[in-house]
């Protein structure tokens, strides 16, 4: 359901009013942001300087005149400190690559003009259900939305159903829906492959199999996520260019209560608000499986929706490697900002952090299985844009460890990669820190959340993006070590998993780490601000998500003894009003004492 208080209507519509389309060949037409922007001129000078400033630091701290050099000093420790180098070298140099990308798509970002949808097309919209994991009353939720959906054209609304269960049969009776399993068919339940048993891709590859030659396109949200009533009105327009394979929106959390989520739907501010807008210059923004519309000849044409624990990247990344038959033209993609699905994101740490390692494996899945082929398939630009989307999981997870090792390094052994002087250090990071906050905070205007407050800085989604790179670089050694990975869905409709202390055991670990380096260079002597600076922040990341779940444990205890108390009190003062108003008896009698329900045990 979602919640009341926000201006969904408003934001259902960012992208602009609908247009009719001009010309007998329909192009998609996009607007620059930068276009809409009164003062461009602060933006370019932060676009610029932001990456040259960093790329200043990174020179000054690898340049050859800083080096240390030690003389007559053990082979080992010369080994330490040319590791050390190599170590500040990457992490300044994956900085740099990151101000870039969010530089590039500052000012390459746009959104298309909407249009019109086509009148009589034929569409399927479609949501999945997994028996025992999603309440029922979600997919209800779900689907009754989806019938207030309009459409001049035909429109079925399918629900596929992995337990062919009862209830959900009865569900669909009662709402008009069709209802569609793969229960008991072994050709679809495989053991992989595009009929993946128990998967997503599995589900709606088997109902594409049966079904989808009835319909052009296939419309689709998570279980979780209730469409708005112009869906397919802002959505299908688009489809006018013969070209476009699919059409994704935002992702936003309706269930915004809990600080998790809050910070969660924060954290996805820099995709939704400026990649993917950057993804349509290259007309290839990601494919978003939470909510989108698909032209079913374009799925059927690469086999359908690919394997993987990500099966939204993979499919995506494949489509924009192949050309429509009719054109030959590569397919496209449309990003539209316009916030047309209501959805739930995690409600605790635990829901999080295996969201987060999901979705960062299924990228380490895509580089290592699919991008090898895409410089010989895919357009340049378009390339470019795919690198700058798929390295942040790789940079950040690599950024952590690469930074706990320079801290163990230097605060055990005493290895110094770089001597350089500490004024002028602090002067080059403390200005390029400031203007890669500063490009962040400029592009808040771009916002698409209708949840964050207007003007808000999105402090916490940038705490939550430094304090899940442990979970990033986990996922990305079980990615190398080729460990198995299931898909696991997400529990939703208020039955979040459980925090425990084990649930951040991954941040715990590393803080054992920095804390007995820390120790080490007490003892040892190995004394460095910076250095130790520098692991006290860690620290800090490490234990953030403890402090924050221990502080809300403790925030709901105080909550409950508190209406505990207040129940008791209430209870006793009913007591006492009941006792009073007892009529006086004949003679003398005992008082009659109150029960569990607070009412008397004798009689009036």
């Amino acid at each position: 359901m979602r919640p009341e208080g926000y201006d969904y209507d408003t934001h259902s519509r960012l992208a602009g009013p609908l247009t009719e389309p001009s010309g007998s060949a329909y192009r998609v037409q996009y607007t620059k942001l930068l276009s809409k922007e009164p003062h461009r001129i602060r933006a370019v000078l932060l676009m610029t300087l932001a990456p040259l400033l960093t790329g200043a630091l990174l020179v000054y701290l690898v340049w050859p005149t800083h080096w240390v050099e030690r003389e007559g000093a053990d082979t080992w420790l010369v080994g330490l400190d040319i590791t050390m180098l190599i170590a500040i070298g990457l992490i300044e140099l994956f900085m740099v690559v990151n101000v870039v990308s969010v530089a590039h798509a500052t000012m390459v970002a746009r959104d298309p003009v909407p249009v019109v949808a086509e009148p009589g097309t034929r569409v399927a919209f479609l949501t999945t259900y997994v028996p025992g994991k999603e309440p029922l009353s979600m997919v209800r939720a779900t689907l009754e939305g989806a019938t207030r959906l309009r459409h001049t054209g035909r429109l079925d609304i399918w629900l596929l159903d992995e337990g062919d269960d009862d209830q959900a049969k009865a569900l669909c009776a009662e709402l008009d829906v069709r209802h569609f399993t793969r229960a008991g068919v072994p050709e679809w339940n495989r053991p992989k492959g595009v009929h993946k048993a128990r998967t997503k891709h599995g589900n709606y590859n088997a109902w594409i199999a049966k079904h989808g030659g009835e319909y052009e396109f296939l419309a689709s949200v998570d279980t979780d996520h209730v469409p708005l009533p112009n869906f397919l009105e802002r959505m299908l327009g688009y489809f006018r260019d013969p070209d476009i394979a699919f059409v994704v929106g935002p992702q936003v959390y309706g269930n915004y209560t809990a600080p998790v989520t809050k910070a969660a739907e924060s954290q996805q501010f820099l995709f939704h608000a400026l990649i993917q807008r950057a993804g349509n210059r290259y007309r290839a923004p990601m494919f978003v499986g939470t909510n989108n519309v698909v032209r079913i000849a374009a799925v059927k044409q690469i086999g359908g929706l690919h394997d993987s624990i990500t099966e939204d990247m993979a499919t995506g990344f494949e489509l924009h490697r192949h050309r429509n038959p009719r054109t030959r033209a590569h397919w496209r993609s449309v990003y539209t900002p316009d916030v047309l699905a209501v959805g739930e994101g995690p409600a605790s740490w635990t829901d999080f952090f295996t969201q987060q390692m999901r979705w960062s494996r299924g990228t380490y899945e895509t580089l290592f299985k699919q991008y090898w082929k895409a410089p010989f398939t895919m357009p340049w630009g378009r390339l470019f844009s795919y690198t700058l989307m798929l390295v942040y999981y790789p940079m950040t997870a690599v950024n952590w460890l690469l930074g706990i090792v320079s801290c163990v390094l230097f605060l055990w052994f005493g290895a110094s990669g770089t001597e350089v002087t500490a004024s002028v250090w602090l002067m080059l990071y403390s200005d390029a820190a400031a203007l890669q906050v500063g490009l962040y905070l400029w592009n808040r205007r771009h916002n698409v959340s209708p949840h964050e407050p207007e003007g808000s800085g999105g402090l916490a989604g940038m705490a939550m993006s430094a304090l899940s790179a442990p979970i990033y670089l986990k996922s990305l050694g079980a990615a190398l070590l080729r460990l198995p990975c299931r898909f696991v869905v997400t529990p939703k409709g208020g039955d979040a998993s459980p925090d425990r202390l084990l649930t951040f055991r991954i941040h715990l670990s590393w803080t054992v780490v920095l804390a007995s380096s820390l120790i080490a260079s007490f003892v040892l002597g190995h004394s460095h601000v910076a250095m130790r600076t520098w692991t006290v922040l860690a620290m800090a990341i490490s234990l953030a998500p403890v402090g924050v779940w221990a502080f809300t444990r403790y925030r709901e205890r105080r909550a409950s003894a508190a209406a505990y108390r207040l129940g008791r009190q209430a209870a006793a003062a009913a007591a006492a009003r009941l006792t009073d108003s007892k009529e006086p008896a004949l003679g003398p009698q005992p008082t009659p004492a109150p029960s569990v329900s607070g009412t008397t045990t004798g009689g009036n």
